[in-house]
């Protein structure tokens, strides 16, 4: 799935799959990102091996890496990542990561309708998105979306500097987040 699309400030960026190439491009997008905005993410990745790790998943597991290229550098990260298990059957969580110059332009509504369309093509039904607390700016976009809070775990999990935050998880049904939007539209674009 490559698709360039235009964002409402009129600049282009062209989406497509992570690439086996893409790791000093993977480095400097995730090492540009402020500290503590990184600081709330699930893995440290501005660590050389994470990104393999992440390159690999994309080519060998049942994860789904877009990336947003502006002027051949990435300004947006993407993932749809299947649950790997029986009882997750047909259920998959989303990841957006888009750089602060490119936010409030369309652009991760656009990474994040491609990857619904993924997962319809997977026959995935729900989708679930997990972040921590201080996250409030993307909680309240992936509402917007159609999300719902479903659970909050008080101080669950740890944020990369080692202090326990709440981890909130929200999830919404495929149909409805596809609810107004032409799937066969968006496959063949």
């Amino acid at each position: 799935m490559i698709r360039t699309i235009v964002l409402k400030d009129g600049r282009s960026v062209l989406i497509r799959p992570l690439e086996s190439d893409d790791f000093e491009k993977s480095l400097e997008f995730f090492g540009g990102l402020d500290a503590t905005e990184r600081r709330y993410l699930r893995r440290d990745v501005t660590q050389p091996e994470v990104i393999r790790e992440r390159i690999r998943e994309a080519q060998t597991y049942p994860v789904e890496r877009l990336v947003a290229l502006h002027d051949d550098e990435i300004v947006a990260d993407g993932s749809l990542e299947h649950e790997r298990y029986g009882w997750g059957d047909r259920i998959a969580q989303i990841r957006l990561i888009v750089s602060p110059d490119f936010r409030r332009v369309g652009l991760g509504s656009s990474l994040a309708r491609l990857l619904y369309v993924i997962a319809h093509n997977h026959n995935v039904a729900r989708i679930n998105v997990r972040m921590l607390r201080p996250q409030s700016e993307c909680c309240n976009i992936f509402q917007q979306l159609g999300f719902r809070q479903e659970f909050v775990l008080p101080d669950h999990v740890r944020d990369l500097e080692g202090n326990l935050q709440d981890l909130i998880i929200l999830r919404c049904d495929l149909e409805v987040l596809c609810d107004g939007l032409d799937l066969a539209a968006e496959v063949e674009k």
